[in-house]
């Protein structure tokens, strides 16, 4: 007999691994812990294996978890789509300017998602220096662009506040002094904020590997030579550093989303911002 993934339950799944705790994923669904609990055990029945590591503190995803999370996370995204598109056929074209690390992010999949639902419209996805943001989005050629608040092209027409974590190789001695730390070039976002949470700490650091992509500073934390402050979503699983206690606490990172004065009321730029918001 097939087995089909409900959406209820996905969604259920969702808010627990967002909200880190069954209970507060419970009160942001308006549901009661043991209605949310039964639909969780109830998705791991369907999937066949454990989906939540559960303690005092709170909960975390397996590594089933984790690899079932973009997928569940795709499907709430295409769904509600689906529901806000049917029967509305969008055409033109929107250019989204996306950070490097969103870029790299599943906000990508669902722009295309978005694009596939509407054959007729036409989307461009640019990741490029600030500068060159800048330089796209006064020529109109990027309409939408999510980014660093204070590396925007325009005043943000929203902001939301995403956390970063510790990525670390698995042959680094995190109690080395100096820490060896991968660092993005500047200009970057959130390097200051992470350098002077080290040193409010009280831990040396040094520069062990530095570049101005996304691409080197994994492939450096992934040889080992040191670790490196990222978005969850760009963390492999056996990069993730599962002794938080070892590093000091990092700062959470402002995004925004700047839009084009002049696609206001545009149906296919307030589609992609929708989208845009669902995944952020």
């Amino acid at each position: 007999m097939a087995r089909d993934l409900e959406i209820a339950l996905l969604r259920s799944f969702v808010a627990a691994v967002r909200a880190g705790s069954i209970s507060r994923a419970a009160t942001a669904l308006g549901q009661t812990q043991p209605a949310l609990s039964q639909q969780l055990r109830k998705l791991e029945g369907t999937v066949g294996r454990p989906l939540l590591n559960r303690s005092p503190s709170g909960v975390r995803p397996t590594r089933a978890g984790e690899e079932l999370l973009p997928y569940a996370e795709r499907i709430l995204a295409l769904s509600a789509q689906a529901l806000t598109e049917a029967g509305r056929a969008l055409t033109g074209h929107c250019g989204v300017g996306l950070l490097e690390d969103l870029a790299a992010s599943r906000l990508p999949q669902a722009l295309a998602d978005l694009a596939r639902l509407h054959p007729g419209a036409t989307l461009e996805v640019l990741s490029v220096s600030s500068s060159a943001m800048r330089a796209a989005y006064d020529a109109g050629r990027v309409q939408l662009v999510l980014d660093g608040v204070h590396d925007l092209p325009g005043p943000p027409l929203w902001t939301v506040r995403r956390p970063l974590v510790w990525a670390v190789g698995q042959s680094v001695d995190l109690t080395a002094d100096p820490l060896p730390v991968v660092l993005f070039s500047n200009p970057c976002a959130w390097r200051t904020a992470v350098l002077n949470g080290l040193e409010r700490a009280d831990r040396r650091w040094r520069v062990a590997f530095e570049s101005n992509s996304l691409i080197g500073v994994l492939a450096a934390v992934r040889a080992g030579l040191g670790v490196a402050a990222l978005m969850p979503a760009n963390v492999e699983p056996d990069l993730a550093c599962h002794t938080p206690e070892a590093l000091p606490a990092l700062p959470e990172m402002e995004l925004g989303l700047a839009r084009h004065p002049r696609t206001e009321g545009d149906p296919l730029t307030d589609a992609v911002e929708t989208a845009l918001r669902r995944m952020i």
